[in-house]
């Protein structure tokens, strides 16, 4: 056994070999090209800390900071046929929903929760735009029902928060059949005289802006949220007319009355409990009695316990 080989140049050339950086420590802003450390953007709740621009968040990393003490309780809907119409383009529909499932840790596009905001008894959906584009399938329509069932038991708002590119094709008809279903469900609250809330994300298109995001009492969205039927380009190619600048962003819907509100994520909270106190007839609150969200550190062990 040659020691010096075998044992000394190892151990010499792991004193002053270079090591590697994580891959994931850093973060690179769509908009500036700003490098960001992992824990300043999560601490941000993902928004640039340089330009704030508002990156995708997940519907449980919304919840943790939104929710009193970060803490909710999750339910589920009727679970749907797995795959009706035997889908198959370059992947089988059922392989496509496997690894969008393994990417996320969740079992569909929309994720429901009850709890407390303010002090005020809410149910939250959220659509997850990392599961197929947050398309809106038979999932997410008996989601969305089974949301306003809840509601209407539980006689508290429904807060909702659309991030979808549109029907999922690979449900064809069965998916467009969720945009009058759910329609139908949202009813159930107004007969009840309960609020339904929808906060706009990017991007929030197609057949979920033409039935259930547009059918709230009241619309906020994030800043410079893509929200629009029809693409641009497509708007464009009919009409034969350039576009205005900012076209289908928040800030332009909000100029021309399609929204109420266009408030960032940071601030998402206080305003979502003033106007659910407000709908709900109760007195303003009180900022020193109200419980904090959860800090930045517990929502991914909230998050990987509530997985399992």
């Amino acid at each position: 056994m040659n020691w010096i080989s075998n044992y000394v140049r190892p151990k010499i050339n792991s004193l002053f070999s270079r090591r590697e950086t994580p891959d994931n420590l850093w973060t690179k802003c769509d908009e500036c090209s700003t490098m960001l450390f992992h824990r300043e953007l999560a601490d941000n709740l993902n928004v640039c800390v340089n330009c704030g621009h508002h990156m995708n968040i997940t519907p449980r990393e919304r919840f943790a900071s939104l929710f009193d003490g970060g803490t909710f309780a999750e339910f589920e809907a009727k679970a749907p046929i797995a795959d009706p119409l035997k889908f198959r383009d370059q992947k089988k529909y059922p392989d496509r929903l496997k690894a969008a499932q393994k990417k996320t840790g969740e079992k569909d596009a929309m994720l429901l929760g009850y709890g407390d905001l303010g002090r005020t008894k809410v149910v939250m959906a959220a659509q997850d735009f990392g599961f197929m584009g947050g398309s809106m399938g038979m999932a997410v329509g008996n989601a969305i029902i089974a949301a306003c069932e809840h509601a209407v038991n539980m006689k508290c708002p429904l807060i909702l928060f659309s991030a979808a590119g549109g029907a999922r094709m690979q449900e064809g008809i069965l998916s467009l059949m969720q945009m009058p279903r759910t329609t139908v469900a949202l009813q159930m609250l107004k007969e009840k005289n309960l609020p339904f809330i929808v906060v706009l994300t990017h991007p929030t298109t197609g057949g979920v802006t033409a039935s259930y995001a547009m059918l709230g009492d009241v619309h906020i969205a994030e800043p410079n949220a893509l929200i629009g039927f029809a693409g641009a380009r497509v708007i464009e190619q009919t009409i034969r007319e350039k576009l205005p600048e900012g076209f289908q962003r928040a800030e332009y819907l909000l100029d021309h009355g399609m929204l109420d509100r266009v408030t960032k994520r940071q601030d998402m909270r206080d305003e979502l409990i003033s106007i659910v106190r407000m709908l709900m007839k109760l007195p303003p609150a009180i900022a020193a009695d109200l419980e904090p969200p959860a800090k930045i550190e517990d929502k991914t062990k909230k998050s990987e316990v509530a997985k399992k």
